[in-house]
C-alpha cells in the first residue's frame, strides 16, 4: 500500500511538471501570436502611409490579440492541474476570468470595425446561407441574361 501512495505521488508530480511545460510552451504560442499581429499591423499601417490606401488594421490586430488571449486562457486552464493552495486557485480564476473579459471586448470591437469599415459579415445560420445560394443564383442568372443580351447587340452590329 506504502509502494501505491509513493507511486500516485510520484505520478502526481510527473504530470505537474508535464502540464506546467505544456502550458508554458502554449503561452509562449499566445506571445508569438501577439508578435507576429504587431510586427504585421506596423508593417501594413506603414505600407498604407505611404501608398495611401485604407487597410482594416484593426480588424486584423485584433483577431491576432483574441487568438492569442484564447491560447493563453487555455495555458491558465491548464495550470489549474497543479494548484495546490486556495490562493492559487483564486489568483488562477481572477486571472481566467480577465482575460475572459478581454478577449469579450476584443471580439466587441472586432465586430463594430467591421461594422464601420463595411466589412461586417452577417452570423451564419442556415437561413443565410440559403439566402446567399438564391441571391447567387438570381446573380448568376443576371449575368447569363446579361451576357445573352450582350451578345445580341453584337450580332446586330
Amino acid at each position: 500500500m506504502e509502494e501505491l501512495k509513493l507511486f500516485v505521488s510520484n505520478f502526481e508530480s510527473i504530470i505537474g511538471y508535464i502540464a506546467l511545460i505544456i502550458a508554458f510552451v502554449i503561452e509562449i504560442m499566445g506571445v508569438v501570436i501577439i508578435t507576429i499581429g504587431a510586427v504585421k499591423a506596423f508593417i501594413n499601417y506603414f505600407r498604407d502611409s505611404i501608398l495611401k490606401t485604407d487597410h482594416s488594421i484593426k480588424i486584423e490586430l485584433g483577431n491576432a490579440l483574441a487568438l492569442a488571449l484564447e491560447f493563453k486562457m487555455g495555458a491558465e486552464i491548464l495550470k489549474t492541474v497543479v494548484v495546490r493552495e486556495m490562493t492559487e486557485l483564486i489568483i488562477l480564476g481572477v486571472v481566467i476570468v480577465l482575460r475572459a473579459i478581454l478577449a469579450v471586448l476584443i471580439h466587441w470591437e472586432i465586430k463594430n470595425e467591421k461594422k464601420e469599415s463595411g466589412e461586417f459579415v452577417e452570423e451564419v445560420s442556415l437561413f443565410n446561407i440559403r439566402k446567399n445560394r438564391e441571391k447567387k443564383k438570381a446573380l448568376a442568372k443576371a449575368k447569363e441574361e446579361e451576357a445573352q443580351q450582350v451578345e445580341e447587340i453584337n450580332k446586330n452590329i
